[in-house]
């Protein structure tokens, strides 16, 4: 197995400032969420620390909550390449979020409305549109994966959408293979119909330079946790018209102005200090990164970016290697740093735990994504999953393979 070359990357420094990391374990579970540095704990503990008030009183702490929520609004917009601050909505988990705004954007389907939906996805970008959609009496239309290699081409979503197509939802990545689908091509054909495009991009977001304009997507999911921020989502709006369209149920005396007309109850203030830092955190990833925080974030993930390719080539390489390994789902294209795997004659979940014993953090299972699972041929126990992220390091890969082929 060949050794693969310093980089400019370093993952050392990244990742002495996760305390988390310290415990010598491999955390290769990533894809289910992510550890926090330093600065996210700081972040969260300083709020709590000085004190904090809700929004709308006429003294100090009440408008630092004020100024928690814009500066988290805007990190956010930094991130994802949204318009402006305006564009981005807050809630407890992308689940939540789909199932708020499916709400809101199927009011108006009608009997003979078709929606578009795919097996790639994680079921909480099918499920909200599926049982809206069945209550409208509209037809869901569903995308089919390649069953041998996981992949999902363009194509095969496209020639659904036609003139009667309300909405398109599509992953940007998936959270059980890794395969990142042609999502502009997708949502320019929405467009040409009138369709609404819902993009989930909680597997894309920490991999990805992420530009919601090039995407083509009217709406885009994702998950802080995911990304080293804490437990919590947002869906960004490509412009603010979007949401000044949508009036979603809420309390009579809720704000009624965007983005908070979406958002419900008193906003978590420190979870929202730590999205902040998180985004900083990350736009610091490249130490030579110089310009505006959008600037730095996007030179910070594509070092990331490359440094991630490069362990997950080692990854795929290694699982080629192993005979009585079975790799699930090969994309031909762009994937992300993930690979799903079985050992037959062991339950995903024995392998998991044998992984476990040996300090390796994997999962196992069906992770959501429901539809795939089922086309894949693997059933509910689904299968293990290996998830590499921006601190993980050849030695975390390297243990794994080595455990692996322990178990042959």
């Amino acid at each position: 197995m060949p050794t693969l070359l310093p980089m400019a990357f370093d993952v050392e420094k990244v990742r002495a400032r996760y305390p988390a990391l310290s415990d010598g374990r491999s955390w290769l579970d990533s894809a289910g969420g992510t550890q926090v540095p330093q600065q996210v704990i700081d972040a969260v503990a300083e709020v709590l620390a000085r004190g904090v008030s809700n929004v709308g009183g006429d003294f100090d702490s009440s408008r630092r909550a004020v100024s928690v929520v814009a500066e988290a609004r805007a990190a956010l917009a930094d991130l994802t390449g949204a318009p402006g601050p305006e564009c981005v909505v807050f809630g407890p988990s992308t689940t939540a979020l789909v199932y708020r705004f499916a709400g809101v954007l199927a009011a108006g389907w009608r009997p003979g409305d078709e929606v578009v939906v795919t097996e790639l996805d994680h079921d909480s970008n099918v499920r909200p549109w599926v049982q809206h959609a069945q209550r409208a009496g509209a037809t869901v239309r569903f995308a089919p994966i390649d069953p041998e290699t996981g992949s999902l081409p363009a194509e095969r979503v496209v020639e659904l959408i036609g003139e009667r197509t309300r909405l398109v939802a599509v992953t940007a990545a998936s959270n059980l293979v890794g395969e990142v689908p042609d999502v502009a091509a997708i949502t320019r054909r929405a467009r040409e119909v009138g369709a609404t495009s819902f993009v989930d991009g909680v597997q894309h977001c920490p991999h990805a330079e992420v530009d919601v304009a090039a995407l083509g997507a009217d709406f885009y999911a994702t998950s802080a946790y995911k990304w080293s921020g804490p437990h919590l989502a947002a869906v960004v709006a490509a412009d603010p018209w979007s949401l000044e369209t949508l009036n979603p149920d809420k309390l009579l005396p809720s704000p009624d102005e965007i983005p908070t007309r979406f958002e419900l109850g008193t906003a978590p203030f420190e979870s929202l200090a730590g999205v902040t830092a998180a985004v900083d955190h990350l736009a610091e990833l490249d130490p030579a990164a110089t310009g505006t925080r959008r600037e730095r974030l996007l030179a910070s993930r594509r070092a990331v970016v490359a440094h991630e390719d490069r362990l997950a080539a080692l990854l795929f390489d290694g699982l080629a290697e192993l005979p009585h390994v079975r790799r699930v789902g090969r994309p031909a294209g762009r994937c992300t740093p993930i690979a799903a795997f079985t050992v037959p004659g062991r339950a995903p979940a024995e392998v998991a735990g044998s992984l476990a014993e040996r300090g390796i953090n994997v999962s196992a299972g069906h992770g959501y994504a429901w539809q795939a699972v089922r086309a894949l041929g693997l059933g509910e126990e689904g299968a293990v999953r290996a998830a590499l992220c921006h601190y993980s390091e050849e030695a975390d890969v390297r243990r794994l393979l080595d455990a692996l082929g322990d178990l042959a």
